[in-house]
C-alpha cells in the first residue's frame, strides 16, 4: 500500500492549508487463494493498514504543531508589534550578528530574548566561522559581509554551548585515516585548531572536560577566522565592530561572555 500527503499552502497562510490523503487500498484476496489462507492476508493487510495510518497521523501532527505555532505567533507578538511590524517592512538594521550552533536546544533568539529586527543570526554545525577564502564557504562568509557592509551591524558574536555534538565529533575524529562522514567532517575541521590546543595544554583531562575546554576555544577559533575577512578587521580596527564571545551552558543554565582582543594593528 501506499500514500502521499499533498500540503497546500496558499496566500492565506497555514490557515489556508488543505490536506489530502490518496490510498491505494489493498488488492482483493484473490479467488483462487484457499479460503484457510485468507485470515492471514487479511492480517498483512491489517497490519500494513495501520502503519501507514500511524505515518500519515505523524505528518498531520507535524502540520497541526506548525499551524499552532504560527497562530501563537500571530496574537502574541505579530497583533502586538504592529508598528514595529511596519518599520522592519521598510528594512532592517540590527546591532547584531550572531553566528551559532543548529543544535535545536540553543536558538540564540530565544536564549537573549532578541525581538524581530534585532539579530542578524546564522546558525550551523558547531558554530564555525571558516576563514576568508573566496572559494571556500560563501554561505558563512556571505552572511557575514552582508551583515557588516550592508546592514552595518556593530557586534557580531559567536556563541559556542554545552554538550556540542559538533565539538564532541571533532575531539573524536581521527586527524588522519578516512572519512566517516560525507560533510561533517571537512566542515568541523574549521575548529582543528581549537582541538590541538586543548589536546597540548590539557592532556591530563578526561575526555569530557576537553570537549568542554574546545567549545569554548572553538568560538575563540572562529573569532580568529572573522579577523580574516578584510571588512571585519577594518570596522574592529576603525572601532565601528566588536567581536564578541558567548558560551551557552543549558544544563546549568548559565550564559558567559567575553570580548575578543587580537592586539590588532594596522595592516
Amino acid at each position: 500500500m501506499e500514500s502521499s500527503t499533498v500540503a497546500r499552502i496558499g496566500r492565506s497562510g497555514f490557515y489556508g492549508t488543505e490536506i489530502r490523503h490518496q490510498y491505494e487500498m489493498p488488492r482483493r484476496i484473490s479467488s483462487t487463494v484457499p479460503i484457510r489462507q485468507a485470515p492471514n492476508h487479511l492480517s498483512t493487510a491489517a497490519k500494513r493498514v495501520q502503519t501507514i495510518t500511524s505515518e500519515l497521523q505523524v505528518a498531520v501532527d507535524a502540520i497541526e504543531r506548525v499551524k499552532n505555532g504560527f497562530k501563537n505567533f500571530k496574537s502574541e507578538v505579530y497583533e502586538k508589534e504592529k508598528e514595529l511590524i511596519s518599520k522592519l517592512a521598510k528594512g532592517q538594521s540590527p546591532k547584531f550578528m550572531v553566528v551559532a550552533c543548529a543544535d535545536s536546544r540553543v536558538c540564540p533568539t530565544h536564549i537573549l530574548n532578541f525581538n524581530l529586527g534585532e539579530a542578524f543570526v546564522i546558525r550551523n554545525v558547531a558554530n564555525m566561522v571558516a576563514p576568508y577564502e573566496k572559494s571556500g564557504y560563501p554561505g558563512v562568509g556571505s552572511a557575514v559581509e552582508y551583515a557588516v557592509l550592508h546592514l552595518k551591524v556593530e557586534n557580531i558574536m559567536v556563541i559556542g554551548h554545552s554538550c556540542c555534538g559538533g565539538i564532541n565529533a571533532l575531539m573524536s575524529f581521527p586527524d588522519d585515516g578516512p572519512k566517516q562522514t560525507a560533510f561533517i567532517e571537512d566542515w568541523i575541521k574549521i575548529g582543528q585548531e581549537a582541538k590541538f590546543r586543548v589536546k597540548k595544554l590539557h592532556a591530563d583531562l578526561p575526555f569530557d572536560q576537553q570537549v568542554t575546554l574546545c567549545e569554548k576555544e572553538a568560538v575563540n577559533v572562529s573569532l580568529e577566522n572573522l579577523l580574516t575577512y578584510p571588512f571585519v578587521r577594518e570596522g574592529v580596527l576603525k572601532g565601528t565592530l566588536a567581536l564578541q564571545g558567548g558560551y551557552y551552558n543549558f544544563v546549568d543554565g548559565t550564559f558567559d561572555t567575553w570580548s575578543f582582543n587580537d592586539s590588532l594593528t594596522p595592516a
